[in-house]
């Protein structure tokens, strides 16, 4: 059912504030950025009618038989470490966070908000839009001081890439995503309002707010993994950052730097090739085409190069599989895939989990549109566990000390979140 609204905004935040009282509840926003593959605006699903909870061995075949039994909207996640299940890997790093490796649930209620009009689909939508209008506004309550902490000091990050630039010197792989974790142990925070900070202060296309009991993600994501577009697959990777600045001579020298800096060119022709090789195995034959190469898009604190790769499904290939054949996104792993994955596992110190995984959803209409978990914060409240983590490709161009300011530039906007900054 639709419902005139005159402020979308206002509706929007008291549709969160109402959602928040559910246990699992997943929100989608766009931030008014649109694209010839853009679906709508905002989407809020609440409330669980029914939901798959997968640890490890079959989670991508338990989610196709879920799929089957409601081809109707599903909102979830798939975390990193899918990628022991995908190929024969494992993954034995920390983990204080302790998310399932993939959930999906069917929801209650849905909001959907495009060109400025709001659709509920629920038992009762006039009662439910009634009951969001109702909604007082709720003053935000932002984080107190957080004593956030590093897996790796500087030299130590440092220290690492110079032995991972070894590898590839030696040839055992050409590009990869070296991440370190930040995070905050005994940390109490609103994660809601944490949130609408969040995405205010770095407001990018693929942000999203998913709430699992006792678990939160926060994110604020740039970059689309996979979207299915009737029989149409489409992934943007992102490989190449540079920092955004308010003068407008020094930003577009900074723009200007990214077109042309050949570290930045190579590690994205490389996982482009990457994502090419991984669409293959899902395409009808020679459908695999390059629809945009090194694009350059600016968001609020960074301008990144973004290339766009699609093909027409193999109608043999469930959207499972098509899922499964490219997952993990090449722009979080590196080439070649594997080795690269296995590289990662010895130096990093944190289990990715959600982060560098994927959150969307699957549509009614048998379309789906996942992100790249990245920019994200993750909380754990029973634990009071807050985490955020942040990855610079590594190649043999790459320098140390600039991958390590890179990833403090990601992390930016967090910081800032966390008043940190």
């Amino acid at each position: 059912m639709k419902f005139p609204v005159g402020d979308i905004h206002d509706f929007k935040q008291k549709a969160l504030h109402w959602a928040a009282s559910f246990d699992i509840f997943c929100c989608l926003d766009s931030n008014h950025f649109q694209d010839k593959y853009s679906k709508f605006d905002w989407l809020l699903a609440a409330g669980v009618k029914e939901e798959l909870t997968c640890q490890t061995g079959s989670a991508f075949a338990e989610l196709g038989k879920f799929r089957t039994r409601y081809p109707e909207w599903l909102l979830g996640f798939f975390t990193y470490d899918l990628k022991n299940e995908v190929e024969s890997l494992a993954s034995d790093n920390a983990d204080q966070l302790h998310f399932p490796n993939l959930y999906f649930f069917a929801p209650k209620h849905l909001i959907l908000i495009k060109d400025g009009e709001v659709q509920i689909t629920s038992d009762q939508p006039r009662q439910t839009f009634d009951a969001i209008r109702g909604q007082n506004n709720i003053a935000t309550n932002f984080p107190a001081e957080i004593q956030l902490q590093s897996r790796f000091t500087k030299k130590e990050y440092i220290d690492a890439v110079v032995k991972i630039k070894e590898h590839i010197n030696r040839g055992d792989i050409y590009v990869t995503n070296f991440c370190q974790e930040f995070f905050a142990e005994n940390t109490e925070i609103d994660p809601l309002s944490t949130f609408l900070k969040l995405n205010e202060i770095s407001p990018n296309p693929f942000s999203a707010f998913f709430r699992l009991k006792d678990k939160y993600i926060l994110c604020a994501s740039p970059e689309r993994f996979l979207a299915k577009r009737g029989r149409k697959l489409i992934s943007q990777p992102i490989k190449g950052t540079s920092k955004k600045y308010d003068d407008a001579e020094k930003d577009q020298a900074s723009i200007d730097q990214l077109k042309n800096h050949a570290k930045e060119l190579q590690e994205n022709v490389m996982i482009v090739d990457l994502v090419r090789n991984d669409l293959t195995k899902s395409a009808e034959q020679g459908t695999v085409e390059m629809e945009e190469l090194f694009g350059i898009y600016s968001f609020k604190q960074v301008h990144q190069m973004i290339s766009k790769v699609v093909c027409e499904l193999n109608k043999d290939v469930s959207d499972i599989q098509a899922i499964k054949n490219t997952f993990p996104m090449g722009s979080m792993t590196g080439a070649p895939k594997i080795s690269a994955m296995k590289l990662m596992e010895q130096y990093e110190r944190t289990k990715r989990g959600v982060y560098s995984g994927a959150l969307g959803y699957f549509g009614p209409d048998g379309d789906f549109d996942f992100n790249v978990v990245i920019r994200t914060i993750l909380y754990n409240a029973s634990e009071k566990y807050l985490s955020f983590q942040t990855g610079s490709a590594i190649t043999y161009h790459a320098e140390p000390e600039k991958e390590y300011e890179e990833c403090l530039l990601k992390a930016q906007a967090i910081l800032e979140t966390l008043n940190l900054a």
